[in-house]
This record gives structure tokens, C-alpha cells and sequence, in this order.
């Protein structure tokens, strides 16, 4: 029986900057930056009670940095935990960390996933807090501890290149910031991130076993293998209908986006070329198809190699 097709969750109640409590370890708190990227806003994620996590602590936002303090309410903030550097997520480490003095840790500071070439402007630089630096880098592997919880890194390149998710071993659960969200794929813009970096980390999850997943943005998912496969077969329907629209004709990216992109909002048709092009530059690598002029660029003309 072939699975089911991939369906997204939309149906998501943010109560923003409310504490909502999601299992005896874990409580959210959405941040108040809805808009077509980020559903109904960001989610922070507190993990613990005496001693607690913050993940993703959301936004250059006092209102928010305040809601996260009095969800903690007489617990005592330990650690603040950066799935990546994109300005909806990381900025207010800062805040958190002036208040709390507890210390930051994240992967990195932001980087491309790749060297930019001559010329090239990185579409993503606005969106990104490339400033940010964590008091303790994390890798693969790496633990933060706190009273009754453990929370391990699992590096998932790919959306961009420092990003990590969170495994909260007690409960069998995995914090999975942008790569894996219930409403939405996630964007994947070159040079800010790359696509064989990011179906090789969704393939490493669908390996995980966890129990349950928490994004960054929208609703939980308690099913997480049937929609990691479902992502997967998605994002392949992506590449083949890549393929197709270049039998027996050359085209740009933008004159595909509108006919592959036809369900997806169109103010996301920006974002959905820069993903098209991450395609592009993993078939390339791959020997599938190449640039009618030479050089790998979103500007370029494709062509099947035959």
C-alpha cells in the first residue's frame, strides 16, 4: 500500500504569549510575529520546571522576552538553546540572557552553506542574525543537562547550515526548529542552505524513532514517520517535476516556479525559486542537468543532460 499523501496541519491556536503546557516537561509560548514565513509566529519552547530550557527564544521582541519570563514564572532559566540563526528565532538570546545570566548555545554563527561566488548576494542576508555568537557551541552528539531533563544536539544542516534540532531524551521527543514543520515545508535558499544537505538530515530523522516532534512554527506532530516520508516524497515530487518541465525545452527557474508552485501562496513564489534553485544546484552536482551558459546561478538557463 503506498503511503499517504503529504497533508499539513494549519489548524494552530498560538495564544500568543500565553504559557501552554504540552506534556509534564514541556510548555510553549508563541511569539506575536505572525506573517507568510512564519504561520502565526514563532514558538519557544521551556523545557523543565525547577531548572529550565529555553529553545528558540523567539524574536527581537520585548513583549515577548517579557511573556517568556513570567511563563518560567519561580523556575530559574539555565539555558537558552538556538536552533539557528534566522532573525525570527535568535535575537532575543540576548534579552533572555541579560535577564536570566544564563548562557547561550547554538551550533554557531551564521554561515552559507556553501562559498559565494563573484558578484553573488546572498537573498537570505536580511532575514539572518549574522552577529549572533553562542557562549558554548554545540555538535552532533553534544548534551545540556538541567534538574530532570537532557537535551541532546542533532545536527540538521540544510534550512541553513548551523542548524540543529533539540532531542529531549526523557520524553522521546525532538524540538525541530525549521526543518520539520506541520504547516509548511521549509525553505531551503541557496547559498543560505542547500538541498542535499537537507534531504540528508530529513533522512536522518526518519531513522530517529522519535516519539514526537515540536516546531518552531505551528502545531506538534505525534505521528512524526509517516510526515517525515511524506516530506521526503514531497520534496523528490519537487525535483521530478523540476525534471519534466525541462523535457525537450530549456527554461530559467522563474518561468517554472508559477506551473510547479501553483499551490503555494503567491507571495511565497519568491521563496519558492530559491528553493527550485537548491534543486537545481544538487541536480547539477548530480549530472542531471546544467546551466545552457556555463555557470550555476538562480539566473541561469537549464537544460536535461542527456
Amino acid at each position: 500500500m503506498a503511503d499517504a499523501p503529504l497533508t499539513f496541519d494549519r489548524a494552530f491556536d498560538p495564544r500568543h504569549g500565553e504559557r501552554v503546557e504540552l506534556s509534564p516537561l514541556v510548555a510553549r509560548v508563541t511569539a506575536r510575529n505572525p506573517g507568510p514565513f512564519t504561520f502565526h509566529g514563532t514558538n519557544t519552547f521551556l523545557v523543565g520546571r525547577d531548572e529550565v530550557a529555553v529553545i528558540d527564544p523567539g524574536p527581537d521582541d520585548p513583549a515577548h522576552v517579557a511573556a517568556i519570563l513570567a511563563a518560567v514564572g519561580a523556575g530559574r532559566v539555565t539555558a537558552i538553546l538556538v536552533t539557528h540563526t534566522h532573525r525570527d528565532h535568535s535575537p532575543a538570546a540576548k534579552a533572555l540572557k541579560a535577564a536570566t545570566g544564563a548562557p547561550v548555545y547554538g551550533e554557531g554563527p551564521h554561515r552559507p552553506a556553501r562559498p559565494l561566488d563573484i558578484g553573488e548576494i546572498n537573498p537570505m542576508d536580511a532575514s539572518s542574525e549574522t552577529d549572533f555568537v553562542p557562549d558554548r557551541r554545540l555538535g552532533d552528539g553534544e548534551a545540556v543537562r538541567g534538574a530532570g531533563w537532557t537535551l541532546e544536539a542533532v545536527a540538521t544542516p540544510g534550512h541553513t547550515a548551523n542548524h540543529l534540532c533539540f532531542a529531549l531524551r526523557e520524553e522521546n521527543a525532538l524540538f525541530t526548529g525549521d526543518h520539520v514543520m506541520a504547516w509548511s515545508t521549509s525553505i531551503v535558499a541557496p547559498p543560505d542552505g542547500a538541498m542535499v544537505d537537507f534531504m540528508a538530515s530529513l533522512r536522518r530523522l526518519m531513522a530517529r524513532g522519535d516519539r514526537r516532534l515540536l516546531p518552531a512554527h505551528g502545531e506538534t506532530i505525534d505521528d512524526p514517520l509517516p510526515f517525515l516520508k511524506g516530506l521526503e516524497a514531497h520534496r523528490l515530487g519537487r525535483e521530478a517535476s523540476f525534471l519534466a518541465a525541462l523535457e525537450g525545452v530549456e527554461k530559467t527557474i522563474p518561468e517554472m516556479v508559477a506551473a510547479i508552485y501553483a499551490d503555494v501562496d503567491p507571495r511565497l513564489h519568491g521563496a519558492a525559486a530559491l528553493s527550485l534553485f537548491a534543486h537545481a544546484e544538487d541536480l547539477a552536482a548530480r549530472g542531471r542537468i546544467e546551466p545552457v551558459e556555463g555557470r550555476v546561478a538562480l539566473g541561469a538557463r537549464w537544460r536535461l543532460i542527456a
